[in-house]
């Protein structure tokens, strides 16, 4: 093999066993700051050595044994340490020798104990309340999506050092706050859930609609996000809204290869060539939604939204799309998770069954909700319905007021060009 092609394997192995590494080390050293430091050391140790010994048979657990001598060089260090501090040069009895010698000989065993409880625990250490979301999307991500600092920052489009500064306060966070790694117990279990789903829904919704930069999608992230929500339905089988998030993102992750042009224009829902749609995804995203539906009578946010995505998923042509079925799942979304936006996307599917005077009237009825006054898509929205009713001066200034407000650079010219299509209508 090429030093390009060992190049290649050790990211490829990293990116999938570095959570399982982290995560045991975590369990053990108590400081999930120390665990990615020993478990850089390993891929450090990979990268000095594979180019010239080339690749092991088993590359995963080449490193996590790596990572346990690591780990063992640390609790001597430690113990060293502390002997030499508390000692001050007196000898060390032999029953104290005798009991370190037995505890390093037992932590082979123990890190490779329950790598399952240990990565959910991570999870959950990772997007723990204590730390903003954005501290929390970029350590998920480092620690159990395996991305460098670097691909996290070109991800987001911020600074690498910000995103470094980030990663680096939200374990010195984790360490001061002392946060247990654990699985939460009783109702705060629910919370916290929702906290791990909240942190995979926006990476996998910045993968899917890019607020910013030059592409309209990043498939890198919706890949995380996937991965991250299928580990956590092995992890927690009985959760239903788990399954409802990872049912949307599916099926949402399913129109990927429809959503863009030949020159990575955005297609939208209804220009999109259906045979492009994934249909093992859907399969799966389907599939996942009914096991939502079955562990819990009452369908919470996560399930709501995949019901309305599988609506769109379950119509070969658009005009198939059941929109009455779709507006009273958002009207009973809206009582679940009451949000404006939920409200401006129930105005859209009212405006496709009932006509887009009837959903422009629900717009303008939440125009002057605080939380949407730089929300590009509201006057995106309401330029389409204006447009629709032929009101094409009214709809050419929302389409350039929603260009002013994003910043994708290919949304802003799909929106400029509404716009410009409003114009030309106009001087016929």
């Amino acid at each position: 093999m090429t030093s390009n092609d060992i190049q290649r394997v050790i990211d490829a192995v990293w990116r999938m066993e570095s959570p399982k590494i982290i995560a045991a080390l975590t369990r053990i050293v108590c400081d999930v700051g120390v665990a990615e430091d020993l478990a850089q050391d390993a891929l450090v140790s990979a990268l000095e050595q594979w180019p010239g010994e080339g690749a092991p048979a088993n590359p995963g657990a080449w490193l996590m044994t790596a990572a346990k001598h690591r780990a063992i060089d640390y609790f001597r260090r430690s113990q060293l340490l502390d002997r030499k501090h508390e000692e001050l040069g007196r000898e060390v009895q032999a029953g104290e020798i005798f009991a370190n010698k037995l505890q390093l000989e037992t932590l082979d065993a123990m890190l490779d104990e329950n790598i399952g409880d240990d990565l959910l625990r991570l999870l959950f250490i990772a997007c723990h309340p204590v730390l903003s979301m954005e501290a929390r999307a970029a350590l998920t991500l480092r620690l159990l999506g395996g991305l460098t600092t670097d691909e996290i920052a070109r991800a987001f489009l911020v600074p690498e050092p910000t995103i470094a500064q980030r990663i680096v306060r939200a374990k010195r966070t984790l360490a001061e706050k002392r946060v247990p790694f654990e699985v939460p117990r009783g109702d705060e279990l629910t919370s916290r859930i929702s906290s791990v789903l909240a942190v995979i829904y926006l990476i996998f919704n910045e993968g899917y609609s890019a607020t910013a930069g030059d592409n309209w999608m990043r498939p890198a992230l919706c890949e995380d996000a996937l991965r991250l929500g299928r580990t956590l339905a092995e992890l927690t089988p009985r959760e239903p809204e788990v399954h409802g998030l990872v049912a949307l993102m599916e099926i949402q992750a399913s129109r990927s290869r429809a959503r863009t042009g030949p020159s990575g224009e955005p297609v939208l829902l209804f220009d999109q060539n259906r045979a492009h749609w994934d249909q093992l995804l859907i399969h799966r995203g389907l599939a996942a939604l009914e096991r939502a539906e079955k562990l819990n009578g009452t369908r919470g946010a996560y399930a709501l939204q995949a019901a309305i995505a599988a609506c769109h998923a379950r119509a070969v042509m658009p005009e198939d799309t059941d929109w009455s079925r779709i507006v009273s799942l958002y009207t009973e979304l809206g009582a679940v998770s009451p949000s404006p936006i939920v409200d401006l996307n129930r105005a859209v599917a009212v405006s496709m069954a009932s006509g887009p005077a009837a959903g422009l009237a629900l717009i303008n009825s939440i125009t002057s909700d605080p939380a949407l006054k730089s929300y590009h898509l509201l006057p995106a929205v309401r330029g389409d319905m204006l447009f629709k009713l032929e009101r094409f001066g009214e709809a050419a200034e929302e389409f350039q007021r929603a260009a002013s407000l994003t910043r994708n650079t290919r949304e802003r010219e799909l929106l400029l060009s509404r716009a410009a299509e409003c114009e030309r209508v106009i001087t016929r």
